[in-house]
């Protein structure tokens, strides 16, 4: 490290940053993790506490995550937006979500939009986002949406620019698709903050080997997902995936690809095992299956907005796919939220780490 380097670094160490962690019920280990670990490391790699963080709770009992773990809080929201005010308020709020839906909760919302006005920093993982959604900080602005939440998110607020990346850094918004991704999110902090060779000497010790940028993609290309490498149907499906509202007709996508309709259908018989037809169908039914596990949308409007001109339609359908009803599979999902996660004996145990002070 040369000497100017050397200089910043020390300098950024005499100031230190702290980070608040609020934890939503449902939150999952992994996103939550994958967040703190570049943290963590990042002091091991200087031999020294430049990162603090704090965890926080609606109410300030131990949040439940999504495996059944309990994680002991430092504290309730209220003490954070009196926090607000002080000189010591975080440099950056992170919300930690699941894969559910979290419910909305104005007073978390509002203290959101207070953060904002204080120009803190605000990051979202996973279903964090809904929060930072609803408080308006948001509108207007990129943000990394996991797939599986994709399709609700993008109908319930499209003044967002949402995209299907792993993750995105919009000013001082923050936004995270959960999974690994938190990990290049933060290690990005971490290379802004102290330089990239303690961000990559933290990439070493926790044997990352490829670090993602901002913007990238999330799930595998569609070549590996379906398992085909025929330039020409990947064109074609590709069409289908941007086209699932409105469905386009086969002789609308062939033209691109120069195949008569029957060679298209020959092709998909041979590399898909069955019909454009039928393909599409189903892709419009599995997006569907999204909807109704991971958003509270009417069946007729997610019936619309997957392609379909009534409810009915839809749900007989739907039911010859899945062999049961959108209800009941709304239903079931409900359901097994409101079990006990297999992991119940292990989230008696709350977890306390020894956090820098």
């Amino acid at each position: 490290m040369n000497s100017k380097g050397g200089r910043a670094v020390q300098k950024a160490c005499a100031q230190g940053r702290r980070f608040t962690f609020y934890l939503l019920d449902g939150y999952t280990q992994h996103a939550f993790s994958s967040a703190l670990e570049p943290l963590r490391l990042a002091n091991a790699v200087m031999g020294r506490p430049y990162y603090s963080w704090r965890l926080l709770t609606r109410d300030g009992q131990p949040a439940r995550s999504s495996c059944g773990m309990r994680m002991a809080a430092d504290g309730a929201l209220a003490s954070e937006q009196d926090g607000l005010q002080e000189l010591d308020r975080p440099h950056m709020t992170v919300v930690c979500g699941g894969s559910a839906v979290p419910p909305a909760d104005g007073k978390a919302e509002g203290w959101l939009r207070m953060s904002r006005r204080g120009r803190v920093p605000i990051a979202g993982l996973a279903g964090g986002l809904y929060s930072l959604a609803r408080s308006g900080v948001l509108d207007g602005r990129r943000c990394a949406v996991h797939w599986e939440h994709f399709p609700d998110f993008s109908e319930r607020f499209f003044e967002t620019k949402a995209r299907q990346t792993a993750f995105e850094i919009d000013g001082e918004l923050y936004t995270c698709a959960g999974g690994n991704a938190p990990f290049d999110m933060f290690l990005r902090i971490v290379e802004d903050d102290l330089g990239r060779d303690v961000a990559n000497r933290v990439c070493e010790v926790a044997l990352s080997e490829r670090v993602r940028e901002a913007g990238e993609r999330q799930r595998l290309p569609l070549q590996t997902r379906v398992g085909i490498d025929n330039r020409l149907l990947i064109d074609i499906i590709e069409q289908m995936e941007a086209n699932i509202a409105e469905p386009l007709k086969l002789a609308e996508m062939t033209p691109s690809t120069g195949l008569s309709r029957r060679q298209v259908e020959r092709l998909f018989k041979r590399e898909m095992g069955r019909s454009p037809k039928r393909y599409y169908l189903q892709m419009r039914l599995e997006r569907a299956n999204l909807f109704l596990v991971n958003s509270t949308l009417p069946v007729f409007e997610i019936a619309v907005a997957c392609g379909f001109s009534s409810a009915s339609h839809f749900s007989r359908t739907y039911r010859e796919i899945y062999g049961c009803t959108p209800q009941h599979t709304r239903t079931a999902e409900l359901e097994r939220r409101r079990l006990p996660s297999d992991g119940k004996e292990m989230g008696r145990t709350v977890l306390q780490e020894r956090r820098v002070a």
